[in-house]
């Protein structure tokens, strides 16, 4: 379905401002503002900025597990290990494209919060669906449950979210489309790297 250009510009006004200044420090006069829409506009569409901020979630993740599920049926054909790479490397872009949201979002998840908590629960479910087969798949049948590959399955979701956690540890040195690319290229490579020496020292 095509998007509707001013109510998405109303979702990326919010994105932004729900990033740098939080959920409740942000009106929806402020939204409409940085917008250039009128306050009774995002009435119309959302009905409050609950209803904005539930529709830039759901907006998020549907997008994102969909983007995950193409990876995989694009990558059927090749190698487990290399099939999460690619998977690795989907959601990494993904996030990093939409990195003001992704942030705000990995924030409010670190600090419980229940509203995006409740919105979230089933898309995180789905998440963890395909993540963790995915990384099960590199390990020898007898190695799939034991504590070692739980520990190691922990390590990696941390890293998928660990720079939307911490992103004042790297937003000095991404400015602009280009560098946001290379560092998720950089990033990405890092998580291969440590695959690599997780699959050879588990097989």
């Amino acid at each position: 379905m095509k998007k509707n250009p001013t109510k998405q510009k109303v979702v990326d006004a919010a994105s932004i401002l729900f990033f740098q200044n939080g959920f409740h420090g942000t009106s929806v006069r402020d939204i409409a503002d940085k917008a250039t829409v009128n306050v009774s506009l995002i009435s119309y569409y959302f009905k409050s900025k609950q209803g904005l901020l539930e529709h830039a979630v759901t907006q998020y993740y549907e997008s994102y597990l969909k983007a995950i599920e193409t990876a995989m049926l694009h990558n059927e054909s090749i190698s487990p290990l290399e099939r999460l790479k690619r998977m690795i490397a989907t959601i990494i872009h993904y996030k990093q494209s939409n990195h003001q949201f992704s942030c705000f979002i990995h924030r409010e998840l670190s600090l419980d919060s229940v509203f995006v908590r409740e919105m979230t629960v089933t898309y995180l479910a789905k998440e963890n669906y395909f993540i963790s087969n995915s990384f099960y798949a590199i390990f020898p049948k007898q190695k799939k449950n034991n504590l070692d590959s739980r520990f190691l399955l922990m390590q990696l979701k941390g890293m998928l979210i660990t720079p939307y956690i911490l992103q004042n540890e790297w937003k000095n040195q991404v400015v602009g489309t280009d560098s946001h690319n290379q560092f998720a290229d950089n990033y990405i490579r890092t998580i291969e790297k440590w695959l690599d020496y997780v699959v050879s020292q588990n097989n």
